[in-house]
């Protein structure tokens, strides 16, 4: 489980199921009043909590976490660059170029409503 801050966890939700298509896993208010949301990809075992931001966890922050799109090899770059046209209809933040250095994936970033970054990458399969 990774835990993104997030500044609106309503917004987030949204984006994180109707925009990237998530699953939501877990939405729970404990008796205190605090909402602890997790979602994940179909199929996939790693969650994101969407916390609350509080001091020390801001949002706006490179998160770390890669989203792997899998691909053949010589179809990487075309298939990054299909996923990140998708993603841009849906008014999903991307950058504008799918960065594709020699040795390293076709990759790009997205953010989420409160600036959290995340990389849209291939799968590495070497030729």
């Amino acid at each position: 489980m990774v835990g993104v801050p997030v500044t609106d966890q309503n917004r987030a939700l949204a984006f994180y199921v109707d925009g990237l298509g998530f699953e939501k896993r877990v939405d729970v208010v404990a008796s205190d009043g605090a909402r602890w949301i997790e979602v994940a990809l179909p199929g996939d075992e790693t969650t994101i909590a969407l916390v609350p931001a509080r001091a020390g966890t801001t949002a706006g922050i490179e998160t770390g976490i890669r989203l792997v799109v899998d691909t053949l090899h010589d179809e990487a770059a075309e298939s990054v660059r299909t996923v990140r046209a998708e993603l841009q209809a849906r008014g999903i933040d991307a950058d504008p170029k799918v960065v594709h250095l020699p040795g390293v994936p076709p990759m790009f970033s997205i953010r989420d409503p409160d600036g959290n970054v995340l990389r849209v990458i291939a799968r590495h399969r070497p030729a």
